[in-house]
């Protein structure tokens, strides 16, 4: 297949968020691609509502940080974990964990909860700002065949016409269920296998319910009128801000708020007992019997000899159902130019907000490959297939990671052997009593660091002898020479649109007095790497917050303090940067000056000197052009 006969380089089945994702940063990098999505529409069922600070800092690499806490979503600030067995909502948690600060490293808050169909339509705007992306609804894959140099892919278009595409790669983000997995690479041998060594498979019932508020008016009757309470402040008393995870030996749950917080949506999972079935706790008879009594207020709590039921004509259930949750992985995530991410490749139980954040982490990182892959005339032939394969391999230590950390989640969540119940108990009373002890809880797994890979094969592209394979940290900036300038995200200025190259080359500096000095030593990185890192796109980084220039210089940034963040207009609607820690950069660097940086945030490497810098150039280089 001559280049001449694509149509396109990369078509995409399925436009949830992993494939509108994939699409709209394979559009960044000027990368032709057709996205086909099955349904008309985007789906109104709110589906996942959880999404972690990699998730939010993906959504601002796309420019959609403005959308976040306007339309997407709202920071989910407090975890909660409840035990005993009594229904009750606002009683104190055992365990709390604090994810509205600013310490995971992202410059981001740690969870936000979002309205999946405000984040799809986000994403697809994203898409749209682009030429390179070409989305049509109502288009169903229904044959692929592999040929030497590409894919060609048959699908019915809306009006029930067989059509056909060639390009170069065919990306399957079309669910477990999709065609992809399911009719085209399954028969090749690639399967859904258990994905931890912990074991983990049930049903839970999960429902969406819309909050419309009471008044006086509509509801003359109800009891808390008389005791002064508002509408807002009835909202409030039933469906309290803050997530919850309802350790309830009898009958583990997790509800909570979800979307911007005019929805007023309410999520609530409960688990499916063994002896019991799935569609029929699903019904309005079994929901009043297992949700409503979290809804329903004991009447001496307001001095009141009646129990107080919040209104039931003021929900409207947006869905209710069960569902098989899981952790399990695809054995090999590509075959040939046929790929598999989100869903399709993996699946989640939803202890840790981590199905549509891993399917992100799987599109960043493989659209800089497909982007490398599509503009590259390697040596070897089938070098492809050491560029995905690597691919995968690198994303399952992290997948690995996450899924441990969900079912550990989970286990914990669901106990209900009365002894370890107890043990639990105790453990979480002794640990509060010590302040640090506590405080360390309180914060949460955060503080431990960046995403780290192992080298486990000489093909993945990062070089472990200069610190590569460490997720980037993002903190704030602001640009020198202009005291009164806006705030910055580090990744807006590394990574913006202005960058011509495919990995980006930043310089950390202790002190403005080093700039003359370190961009005379980078001025002919282009002629070291052929032009695939450019100086004209190198960005320095000061780490001094008050360094200052007389004039302002191309690229020359210093690090901003929480304080001006928070004065800025990025920390509108969103929590202040508390435990904002710019020192992050250093620690993670480990000493390293000059950074070679790939498009999903991770080092390729962090050098120390103009010599080290040199080695890694070169190294870059022959990885960028396909030189085994």
């Amino acid at each position: 297949m001559s280049t001449s006969d694509y149509d396109t380089d990369v078509v995409i089945c399925g436009c949830g968020p992993t494939g509108a994702m994939l699409s709209a940063y394979l559009g960044q990098m000027n990368i032709p691609n057709i996205v086909l999505e099955k349904g008309m529409a985007i789906t109104t069922d709110p589906r996942g509502i959880a999404l972690d600070e990699d998730g939010i800092r993906l959504l601002q690499g796309l420019g959609l940080y403005s959308s976040i806490y306007t339309k997407i979503g709202t920071c989910m600030n407090t975890f909660k974990f409840i035990g005993g067995t009594d229904p009750v909502l606002d009683q104190k948690g055992f365990v709390e964990m604090d994810y509205g600060t600013t310490e995971g490293g992202t410059g981001h808050v740690g969870f936000i909860c979002h309205k999946q169909p405000a984040l799809e339509q986000c994403l697809r705007d994203a898409m749209d700002t682009s030429s390179y992306c070409d989305h049509r609804c109502g288009c169903e894959v229904i044959e692929l065949a592999e040929e030497e140099e590409g894919v060609s892919c048959k699908y019915r278009d809306p009006n029930g016409d067989e059509r056909q595409i060639k390009a170069r790669f065919f990306v399957g983000a079309d669910g477990k269920t999709g065609f992809t997995r399911k009719r085209y690479l399954e028969p090749r041998g690639i399967v859904m296998e258990q994905a931890h060594q912990a074991f983990y498979e049930e049903v839970w019932v999960a429902l969406n319910w819309k909050i419309s508020l009471p008044t006086e008016k509509t509801h003359p009757k109800f009891p808390l009128w008389s005791l002064g309470y508002t509408p807002e402040q009835v909202y409030d008393l039933f469906f309290p801000s803050n997530f919850r995870f309802l350790c309830n030996p009898n009958r583990p749950s997790v509800c909570g708020r979800f979307g911007i917080p005019s929805d007023r949506l309410w999520r609530f999972e409960f688990v499916v007992l063994k002896d019991e079935d799935g569609q029929e706790m699903s019904t309005p008879e079994m929901i009043k019997k297992v949700v409503f009594p979290y809804i329903t207020h004991s009447g001496a709590r307001y001095g009141l000899s009646k129990d107080i039921a919040f209104p039931e004509d003021c929900i409207q259930v947006l869905r209710c159902r069960p569902f098989n949750f899981s952790a399990r992985s695809c054995n090999r995530w590509s075959d040939g130019r046929v790929i598999l991410c989100g869903d399709a490749a993996h699946v989640f139980p939803p202890f840790g907000g981590q199905g549509i954040a891993s399917g992100f982490r799987d599109a960043i990182s493989l659209a800089w490959r497909l982007a490398l892959l599509c503009r590259t005339q390697p040596q070897k032939s089938r070098w492809h297939e050491d560029v995905l394969s690597a691919w995968y391999v690198e994303r399952k230590q992290q997948l690995e990671r996450s899924l441990a950390a969900t079912i550990a989640n989970g286990k914990f969540v669901s106990e209900s052997d009365p002894l370890k119940v107890l043990w639990r108990t105790v453990y979480f009373w002794f640990v509060h009593m010590v302040p640090s002890w506590r405080d360390d809880l309180r914060r949460g797994q955060r503080k431990d660091g960046m995403v780290r890979y192992e080298h486990t094969s000489d093909k993945l592209p990062f070089l472990p002898e200069y610190n590569g394979g460490v997720c980037l940290p993002q903190v704030y900036c602001k640009a020198v020479g202009n005291p009164h300038g806006d705030v910055f995200f580090t990744d807006d200025v590394i990574f913006g649109p202005q960058k011509r190259g495919l990995f980006q080359l930043m310089v950390y500096l202790k002190d403005v007095n080093e700039l003359p000095t370190t961009q005379k030593e980078i001025m002919d990185i282009d002629d070291h790497s052929n032009g695939e890192i450019r100086a004209t796109d190198a960005t320095f980084l000061i780490e001094d917050p008050s360094s200052q220039l007389s004039d302002a210089a191309h690229n020359v940034f210093r690090l901003a303090t929480g304080g001006e963040f928070e004065e800025s207009s990025l920390c509108e609607r969103r929590p202040a940067p508390r435990f904002y820690d710019p020192g992050c950069f250093a620690k993670e660097l480990r000493g390293g000056k000059f950074v070679i940086l790939r498009p999903d945030r991770f080092v390729f490497a962090a050098c120390s000197s103009k010599e080290e810098l040199w080695d890694a150039t070169r190294s870059a280089t022959m990885y960028l052009s396909g030189v085994n």
